[in-house]
């Protein structure tokens, strides 16, 4: 399983970007974030269909993730974004139908992260 994540960057409070993590397959993904200093922290994830969502609170309301089967890619819109939500943004794939779709330690593959700084 490979996962390349990709569009991290620079924006501002108030700003948006979306994250894409292209996948060598079709897995139920999600998105986690680490900030310097701090845990893994699960942010949203999705089923391999795209028929479940799944948010941490801290985003909810403000991403949304979505997913294009026929391109193997996974997206996480992130809108209004603060300052806290500053971290290394990583895809990753699920273990199988098992577990849960919060927990860090139900994704096996990971791919490398994307940067996301907003400034205040």
């Amino acid at each position: 399983v490979q996962l390349q994540a990709s569009g991290g960057g620079l924006a501002q409070t108030g700003g948006s970007l979306r994250l894409s993590c292209a996948a060598s397959g079709r897995y139920a993904l999600g998105w986690f974030r680490q900030a310097p200093g701090k845990e893994r922290e699960f942010v949203a994830s999705i089923n391999w269909s795209g028929t479940s969502t799944y948010y941490a609170d801290s985003v909810k309301g403000r991403a949304t993730i979505s997913r294009d089967n026929a391109k193997n890619t996974v997206y996480l819109q992130m809108n209004s974004l603060k300052p806290e939500d500053t971290a290394d943004y990583y895809c990753a794939a699920r273990a199988g139908a098992g577990g849960s779709y919060y927990n860090t330690n139900d994704y096996r593959y990971w791919g490398q992260g994307t940067q996301v700084t907003v400034s205040s």
